[in-house]
């Protein structure tokens, strides 16, 4: 019997560049002895819907897009209540995970490793009722990558991101915020929070800390306090992106769990998708939830 797999797709995602790739990716998973199954998705949800419908003859299932898309295939994962290998061709626009798998950025190449690597056991979140790959996130910044339009994304790249981002500094919000974690309170005004298991973050990389693992059952957690004037804000950004943590400024520590409370509902993102306001939020660590293809 020929082994079956799954292949989910966004043919917008990035510069649309899978559309000239598409045969060779195909090919490559014939030549690996797969009966393919072939569905582009047409809108927000498809990715999930069809990963949580499929049958469980697939061997394997293969998805291409941007991390959102990701994060509908491993959402529609955890679904259907079985587990199967994922494999990942990065198309997106920045495609912060599959840096930090060291996926290849060529599409076909990255399509070998699909179905020729092997299985890693990668830890996942759970937020409140949903679930994301490597960032969950309110604050500064924060709605940039599901308010930019998909062709301004497709054009400028990370450009884009940080151009939509410099218009909000001249009204930067600050949440208050309590919160617990491991038996530790925290309370006070934060303008960006993070809570990762990635390497980089808006093509950053090392954003989130030196030495991050992706399958230690940890998360790396960032939470900026409010600054209390611009050039303590333009200090904030530079120390965030050159990781020399000031502690006068931000919180930064690993956990498996956390949970954090605000008197009014704050919007959050994951993985770059709009992840709904919420008063409360409960995030936890699976640690090895997902078995994704690495070289």
């Amino acid at each position: 019997m020929p082994k079956k797999l799954l292949f989910v797709y966004n043919p917008k995602a990035g510069k649309a560049q899978i559309r000239l790739r598409l045969a060779d990716i195909l090919n490559t998973f014939a030549e690996a002895d797969y009966e393919i199954t072939a569905a582009p998705t047409r809108g927000h949800n498809d990715a999930r819907r069809i990963v949580a419908e499929r049958s469980r003859e697939y061997e394997l299932v293969v998805c291409s897009g941007g991390d959102g898309t990701l994060d509908e295939v491993v959402t529609g994962m955890r679904q259907s209540g079985f587990r199967t290998p994922i494999g990942y061709i990065p198309a997106g626009s920045t495609n912060d995970f599959g840096g930090s798998l060291s996926l290849p950025k060529n599409m076909v190449k990255a399509a070998e490793t699909a179905v020729r690597g092997k299985n890693f056991a990668c830890d996942i979140g759970a937020f409140n009722d949903d679930v994301f790959v490597y960032i969950a996130a309110f604050g500064l910044f924060t709605d940039v990558s599901y308010e930019t339009a998909q062709d301004m994304k497709n054009v400028l790249g990370h450009m884009a991101y940080l151009l939509e981002g410099v218009k909000r500094l001249s009204a930067v919000r600050s949440f208050p915020m309590k919160v617990i974690c491991e038996g530790r309170v925290i309370e006070d005004d934060f303008i960006f929070g993070m809570i990762t298991n990635s390497v980089s973050v808006g093509g950053f990389k090392n954003i989130t800390g030196k030495n991050v693992r992706l399958n230690d059952g940890l998360f790396e957690v960032t939470l900026i306090r409010k600054p209390k004037n611009p050039v303590e804000l333009n200090n904030i950004v530079i120390s965030l992106l050159n990781r020399d943590v000031d502690t006068s400024a931000m919180y930064c520590f690993r956990a498996a769990e956390i949970t954090l409370e605000s008197p009014e509902p704050v919007a959050w993102t994951l993985d770059g998708e709009n992840g709904g306001s919420h008063r409360k939020v409960e995030i936890k660590n699976i640690c090895k939830g997902i078995d994704i293809r690495v070289k």
